[in-house]
């Protein structure tokens, strides 16, 4: 099973900007990032494909890119003008193409005001 390792999460004050990092241990067709924040849902932040088709919410799609880089199984999430209600904890996730999924651990942003 494909193993997933994040970093990159912190504290930063509104306006900044923080880039988080997801490593898949193997091969994976879909990647991204899922947020969850105290008492809410989790949702979804952005995804990529291999071939780079891209998705994201549309609460971060003017703010937050993401990119990936298929010879290291690694996407990035990098995320600018970042705001309060951004805080939660950010879930890299991943998809193969027979439709299972996997989640990292997690890491923290707290953006202040």
């Amino acid at each position: 099973q494909v193993q997933l390792v994040e970093s990159g999460g912190g504290l930063v004050q509104a306006g900044g900007s923080l880039r988080l990092t997801c490593s898949a241990s193997m091969t994976i067709w879909t990647m991204g990032w899922y947020r969850q924040a105290p008492g809410k849902q989790r949702e979804l932040v952005a995804t990529i494909t291999r071939n780079g088709k891209i998705n994201y919410a549309d609460s971060v799609k003017d703010r937050f890119t993401i990119s990936g880089d298929n010879t290291k199984n690694t996407v990035f999430l990098q995320m600018t003008i970042l705001k309060p209600e951004d805080t939660a904890v950010y879930f890299c996730y991943s998809k193969n193409t027979l439709g299972g999924e996997v989640w990292g651990q997690g890491t923290q942003v707290t953006v202040s005001s």
